[in-house]
């Protein structure tokens, strides 16, 4: 059993697994007090009108609460001129601009990276809010700045109707069954599917812990794009044994039966389709929050060696591994990786988010080609120790 969390109210991982992820909520009290103060508002509205933030501002009408408009970025000074009593500015990805935002993925070690979305931020003043909705991921709600009124309901589904003629989803009703106010560092556990509202009581900053599952629909689209890159399936399939002749223009059932035979073969490919799943999950959810690099040589490497260099995963990008027939392979933003031996375990700790030195321990020909592709792709950093 492993030691109780602060972030989970002094519960241990497994215990909030078993008993809470997916299944109900957990509202944890002064669960991140680090958090409040590192974003204030002025600075949510700064950078919502950066070019490649993915941002959201969302209205309701002064007459009618129950009217809504949505713009999403880009959003410029305008945008909010003239604004409405009540209304909310979305962000999304805070994680990609802050270190000190990403740096708090590490407060919930017990769900894996691939699982992580985004931390995305809400700003509204008082009464501002987006409405009854619920969403299909699991989501840690916490609070940075202010305070946010938080009523959870019922279960939804698929099927759960919504307001009709909105641009948002939300919920004609919710059936009250928890009813709190956050104050900054509270901390507020959403499973999927259920219903909740949360409503500004003053100025203030709600952080939205994300993480979400694939689709079916995702999955399938990566198979197919991976099939299709494999030159050896591109190759006729060999026909069938044929006996007898068969009319000109029929099909038989052997044929199908056999045509089938020969797609599922591949469908059922263990390394078909972990390299296909793979590839989908290590895809960001914002790749153009991917900073361009500058080209770095493995002899500017060799001069940055025990200079106090750390080496970390860039936030916008995502890193994974995988352990097939008894090797570890990686992928990186939708591609496997070819790592060098001698590099495995050191990528394997980064990717697990750890901060590794740059140090002489590394002064190998292969470990320095591959640290400078990762670098040149921005996968990973090259940081100060001090930062």
């Amino acid at each position: 059993m492993s030691q109780a969390l602060d972030v989970l109210g002094g519960i241990t991982a497994e215990q909030f697994l078993s008993e809470y992820w997916q299944k109900k909520p957990l509202l944890v009290r002064n669960a991140l007090p680090e958090i409040a103060g590192i974003l204030e508002p002025n600075d949510v509205m700064e950078l919502a009108l950066e070019d490649e933030v993915s941002a959201r501002l969302i209205k309701q009408k002064d007459k009618d609460p129950n009217q809504w408009t949505v713009k999403s970025s880009p959003l410029i000074k305008g945008d909010f001129q003239k604004m409405p009593k009540l209304w909310t500015l979305l962000v999304q990805a805070v994680d990609h601009y802050s270190f000190d935002m990403a740096e708090l993925w590490k407060k919930f070690p017990f769900i894996p990276q691939w699982r992580r979305d985004d931390i995305m931020v809400s700003y509204a003043p008082k009464g501002g809010s987006v409405g009854k909705h619920f969403d299909f991921y699991d989501v840690f709600l916490v609070q940075g700045h202010g305070h946010r009124r938080w009523q959870l309901g019922q279960m939804c589904d698929a099927s759960t109707e919504f307001v009709a003629g909105q641009p948002l989803k939300i919920l004609p009703e919710i059936e009250v069954t928890f009813d709190e106010v956050l104050a900054p560092g509270d901390l507020l556990y959403v499973p999927p599917g259920l219903a909740h509202y949360g409503v500004a009581e003053d100025d203030c900053l709600t952080y939205s812990f994300g993480f979400r599952m694939p689709n079916v629909a995702d999955m399938v689209d990566s198979l197919s794009d991976s099939m299709a890159e494999n030159d050896a399936l591109k190759n006729p399939v060999m026909d069938i044994q044929r006996k007898q002749p068969t009319k000109i223009g029929e099909i038989s059932t052997n044929e199908l039966s056999y045509l089938r035979e020969q797609l599922m073969s591949q469908l059922q490919n263990p390394s078909v389709l972990s390299d296909a799943l793979m590839c989908l999950i290590s895809r960001p959810a914002y790749p153009n929050n991917i900073p361009e690099n500058d080209e770095i040589g493995t002899g500017d490497l060799e001069e940055a060696l025990d200079q106090g260099y750390l080496l970390k995963l860039e936030p916008a990008s995502r890193l994974l591994y995988s352990e097939l027939d008894g090797v570890i392979h990686f992928w990186a933003n939708g591609e496997r990786l070819n790592i060098s031996d001698v590099f495995n375990e050191n990528l394997q700790r980064i990717a697990d988010g750890e901060a590794i030195p740059l140090n002489d321990e590394m002064y190998d020909p292969d470990i320095l080609e591959d640290i400078a592709e990762l670098l040149n792709s921005s996968i990973i950093m090259l940081l100060p120790s001090e930062e």
